[in-house]
């Protein structure tokens, strides 16, 4: 029994050994097969997109090249193809893509898609391809534009917007003054609005609506503190032969007045006191009508026509009392340009109106 047994064991040995040459042919056909087969699936996805690639947040995973290129234009070429829209106020201006010179890299992002997808051994891509699964990539967007038609776009919102403040202000009007009201000022945060537009124009902003950045500028004169800068005012009008005196912008005293005779006339417009005098001197001007006085300085006294005081008007002219005996020319074109008062209003007068005290001659 042990001599048969021993002989059994020995005729098994060859029969093994001839097997192993059979299984290893076959485990290495089986391998060349998954290799081939491997090289064979890896080339015909060559264009093939991984399905953890998206561009700029668009899934384009398993699509072929041209699919994604197609799905692209699509969802992504459209959108940005709308025009920007620049609103401020009930204002708008309409930036389109052509003006804005926007081209958006479509073959370039799906190039880049697919080096993504090739990446990796042909192991690791076969397996990811069937079974899915791999580390998730989003190619960026690839897209230009005209940054000289941006600030040319913002120029131009800057120059229909920005307002420069406007002071409060007076304007004598019939017979009393009329307050201008004060204007804020608008100015356009040029830097701020590029940079949205900018946004708009590549996708990332919400919408294709821009808004204006502006900033108010507050004026120095408030319509609020308008009459605090008008401590004095006087207006005169030649035609009724009145000076109306104003405290801050409110009537205070209306005076009767004499004005300059025809082809002598008070000066009209605008004017303000330029310097003030007690007891003025006659500084005689070099006029045909001053006769041998021309030039010369008549000192106070009974020669001086200046009485009292004196309130030099802009231009030559000015305010001064008169003497009693001349009383009766006021209301009337009687003095060679200055505005004559009797002289109890023009002391009055003078108390209340310091240096460039307002005078406007109607």
């Amino acid at each position: 029994m042990a001599a048969s047994s021993i002989g059994h064991s020995e005729a098994a040995a060859p029969r093994r050994r001839r097997r192993l040459p059979i299984v290893a042919a076959c485990i290495l056909l089986l391998a060349v097969v998954l290799a081939a087969g491997m090289v064979i699936y890896d080339n015909s996805r060559t264009d093939v997109i991984a399905g953890n690639v998206s561009i700029d947040g668009i899934a384009v995973g398993g699509l072929h090249a041209a699919a994604a290129r197609s799905k692209l234009e699509q969802n992504l070429v459209t959108h940005l193809d709308e025009p920007v829209v620049v609103h401020v106020g009930g204002r708008h201006w309409t930036f389109t893509a052509s003006e804005a010179g926007v081209k958006v890299d479509v073959a370039n992002m799906v190039r880049q898609a697919v080096a993504a997808s090739r990446e990796g051994s042909i192991v690791t891509r076969t397996v990811h391809g069937i079974f899915g699964g791999g580390a998730r990539r989003t190619i960026p967007l690839v897209v230009s534009y005209s940054h000289r038609a941006v600030r040319n776009m913002t120029s131009k919102v800057r120059a229909a917007v920005d307002t420069a403040p406007r002071d409060a202000t007076v304007e004598p009007v019939g017979e009393g003054l009329k307050a201008v009201p004060s204007v804020v000022g608008v100015s356009v945060d040029s830097s701020a609005l590029g940079a949205r537009i900018d946004r708009a124009l590549v996708g990332i902003a919400p919408s294709r609506l821009v808004h204006v950045p502006t900033h108010h500028m507050q004026p120095k004169v408030t319509s609020a503190n308008l009459a605090s800068k008008y401590p004095a005012y006087i207006v005169i009008d030649r035609s009724t032969f009145k000076l109306r005196f104003y405290e801050h912008l409110k009537l205070s005293k209306t005076y009767e007045v004499a004005v300059g005779m025809e082809g002598l006339e008070t000066p009209a417009g605008l004017h303000h006191i330029e310097w003030e005098q007690v007891d003025p001197p006659w500084y005689v001007p070099k006029k045909a009508w001053a006769g041998a006085l021309a030039g010369t300085v008549v000192p106070p006294g009974p020669g001086d026509p200046l009485k009292a005081r004196f309130m030099s008007i802009e231009g030559g002219a000015g305010i001064h009392g008169i003497d009693p005996s001349e009383y009766s020319s006021i209301g009337h074109n009687f003095s060679h340009g200055c505005v004559r008062m009797r002289i109890p209003d023009v002391i009055a007068l003078y108390n209340v109106t310091p240096v460039g005290t307002p005078i406007y001659i109607i």
